[in-house]
């Protein structure tokens, strides 16, 4: 069973998680749905945009599928954690803007899948953003706190990861978490106009701008064989 589909309108990718009945939740099939999807996107080196969104009403993505993770012996579960990682690291690096439609709560694995992104936009009026690892008593790892803190205000993020608190779509903005929130009606009609904007940017600029800023992503990348400097050289930098 696929988890969520891929459509190209234009010079916009649209990922469309479809499993909100069981929270979008992150399990190996759904990992190895996402690298075939990002494999896919980098073929392409026209300049485009990607959107992840949700097509539960309620629901972004609620982290992992703990009930299949504590059916998995301890080897199974160290190699998900790595694989989960792993696709973090490449989702950070995609080289093309990357907008996650956060349309309902996103919490623990949703909340650091859209960390991941470039840009976040969130309802306003329901849905929460929530880091309550603290609360569930299962920390981040080395690298994944890293991917956590790409979102820009360190202070939120501080606060968000050592309290488990869940912050609202105006409370997000406020704290620079999100860039825009709007009215679930609206919603998707603003991400992709931001979309369709950001879809003009000259690819392998963006992609080289962005791994600049992320060179503590781009380092972890480096060490486990996921990125390739030659592959995203710029002509104007050779």
């Amino acid at each position: 069973m696929t988890t969520m589909t891929l459509d190209q309108q234009q010079s916009i990718y649209v990922l469309t998680l479809t499993n909100g009945d069981q929270d979008n939740a992150l399990n190996q099939d759904v990992l190895n749905e996402y690298i075939e999807i990002f494999d896919e996107i980098e073929r392409d080196s026209h300049n485009a945009c990607l959107v992840i969104q949700s097509d539960h009403p309620k629901t972004f993505c609620n982290g992992l599928d703990l009930a299949w993770l504590m059916q998995q012996s301890m080897q199974d579960k160290k190699a998900f954690t790595l694989q989960l990682e792993n696709m973090l690291l490449r989702l950070a690096l995609l080289n093309l803007p990357v907008i996650a439609e956060i349309n309902g709560n996103a919490y623990a694995g949703g909340a650091i899948l859209a960390s991941a992104c470039d840009f976040r936009l969130m309802r306003a009026d329901k849905g929460r953003f929530c880091f309550p690892e603290v609360k569930l008593t299962i920390p981040f790892t080395d690298c994944i706190a890293e991917i956590v803190q790409l979102i820009p205000n360190h202070h939120a993020i501080w606060e968000m990861s050592l309290t488990g608190k869940s912050m609202t779509g105006i409370e997000c903005l406020d704290a620079h978490v999100v860039h825009q929130i709007h009215p679930a009606e609206s919603l998707n009609t603003e991400v992709f106009k931001f979309a369709e904007e950001m879809s003009q940017k000259h690819r392998q600029t963006y992609a080289v701008i962005k791994r600049q800023l992320r060179h503590r992503i781009v380092e972890i990348a480096k060490q486990r064989q996921l990125y390739n400097p030659e592959k995203f050289a710029h002509p104007f930098m050779i």
